[in-house]
């Protein structure tokens, strides 16, 4: 692995933009952005808008390693270029941000109040794609939706168990066990998460490492140890579909623990606004996105 990237990602301020959405979230996260389904038709057309908004995003001057630590992107993100680049090479050499990968292909369907990842057959030949087009990491979801032991353990297993096939490809895997925010008891979810996390954390060997993606918890600092934990190059949170002022006031009463936000990150941005316009909603947003990161 990079080792200025890797030193970048334990050491610097600053937080991960999620540049992720996938084909079923795309149209919503294009309304938002002010292009209606209208205005395009079929998958090829509906990707190009995504890919021409993500472009906008990272080429904007505000959009730069001094505050931004890393971006996750799709992979139809990887495979296209922006300004001329392949995108990790242009986030990189351009941007000074590391670039991390979406691998995983969606939920399955709630079972023991979870959902758990689908199937990734085409798993390794992914990440030999990923690493040769200079990509740092990878990102995989999952979805606990009740404070269920055994939902809780299985999903944790199963990020860790596909994590240590991303990490022996030499990659450093995002495992990111989402908990629902409407989760009708969310704080012993999240209690049932911690112990197997670090349960899992523990039985890591001692060059394993591994990143954490995390709802931002009832209890502030509850990952405290997950932080600290030697096998990890850091926590970032996720919104969670929080407010951006909600999701950063939370972050910043867990210490050690960073953003990684996806729609509080593009709130505010519409494909209607000037250069000067975008340019400064942008420049606020990442400003008090890494304001609550640094806490």
């Amino acid at each position: 692995m990079n080792a200025d990237q890797l030193k970048k990602l334990q050491t610097q301020d600053g937080f991960i933009a999620a540049l992720d959405q996938s084909g079923g979230s795309t149209p919503k996260a294009l309304r938002l952005y002010g292009v209606e389904e209208t205005e395009y038709s079929g998958d090829e057309e509906m990707f190009d808008q995504v890919h021409a908004m993500r472009t906008r995003i990272m080429t904007s001057p505000s959009f730069g390693g001094n505050r931004i630590l890393g971006a996750i992107l799709f992979e139809m993100t990887m495979d296209r270029e922006v300004s001329g680049k392949p995108t990790a090479q242009y986030l990189w050499e351009q941007k000074q941000v590391v670039p991390f990968l979406k691998v995983d292909k969606g939920l399955a369907d709630e079972q023991d109040g979870v959902q758990m990842m689908k199937p990734m057959p085409g798993l390794d030949d992914l990440l030999a794609k990923a690493k040769a087009a200079g990509i740092f990491g990878t990102k995989m979801r999952s979805v606990i939706k009740q404070a269920s032991a055994s939902g809780v353990k299985a999903v944790v297993a199963q990020q860790f168990e596909i994590g240590k096939r991303i990490v022996a490809a030499d990659l450093v895997p995002i495992i990111e066990p989402e908990v629902d925010i409407h989760c009708p008891d969310k704080a012993a979810a999240e209690d049932l998460l911690e112990a197997n996390l670090i349960e899992q954390l523990n039985a890591l060997g001692a060059d394993e490492k591994v990143m954490l993606k995390l709802t931002l918890p009832e209890q502030a600092d509850l990952y405290a140890d997950c932080i600290a934990h030697p096998n990890v190059v850091r926590v970032v949170a996720l919104s969670g579909g929080y407010s951006r002022d909600e999701a950063n006031a939370r972050l910043s009463r867990n210490h050690g623990m960073v953003a990684s936000f996806s729609r509080a990150l593009s709130e505010g941005l519409n494909a209607n606004q000037t250069a000067e316009e975008f340019d400064a909603m942008m420049d606020a947003s990442i400003q008090s996105i890494c304001d609550a990161s640094k806490t």
